[in-house]
């Protein structure tokens, strides 16, 4: 529910009229990806598969939320969001990119999924569908729906701002 709701809050300002609607589809990916191009992949196959499920829908929108373990020892969240048309171009944006707390990482690196991981350690639940790891972290001051809006609004840059795509010595 969180990311169709952050797909229609942008889409719905760029074309009022248009119709949202959310499927189930595989990531291909584990359920907690570990670094950007797992995660990267995760959120493309989801936009593939989305676009697939749907022969009228005019683009296929994935978003996949991962972990990366830094050089030293920390752990930080990112997330990413694809853009699939069906003439094929592709849009990815993101990172959120947030340090994790060390109780967190230790549970991530034993395999616990994100939202698992700061429910057990801060006695919530619920939190991978609600406001997610950074509503918690950041005291609601930003939350899912919000964060992954961001990431839509960066990976339809190459939609909104064709002419930066085809101009001289642009490549993609």
């Amino acid at each position: 529910p969180v990311k169709v709701a952050a797909a229609r809050g942008v889409l719905t300002r760029l074309v009022p009229a248009c119709a949202v609607h959310g499927v189930a589809v595989a990531s291909g990916v584990p359920d907690q990806p570990w670094g950007d191009a797992e995660t990267i992949a995760g959120a493309t196959a989801r936009a593939r598969a989305a676009l697939a499920a749907d022969s009228a829908a005019e683009l296929g929108v994935g978003f996949e939320g991962g972990v990366v373990a830094e050089p030293d020892g920390t752990v930080r969240t990112c997330a990413w969001a694809a853009v699939v048309a069906r003439d094929g171009r592709l849009g990815v944006g993101g990172s959120l990119a947030m340090p994790l707390p060390p109780a967190v990482a230790e549970r991530l690196r034993a395999g616990e999924e994100l939202g698992h991981a700061v429910d057990a350690l801060l006695g919530t639940t619920g939190t991978k569908h609600g406001g997610g790891a950074v509503g918690v972290l950041t005291a609601g001051l930003l939350d899912r729906r919000q964060a992954y809006e961001h990431l839509l609004a960066y990976a339809l840059a190459r939609f909104l701002a064709p002419s930066a795509w085809q101009a001289p010595g642009a490549t993609g």
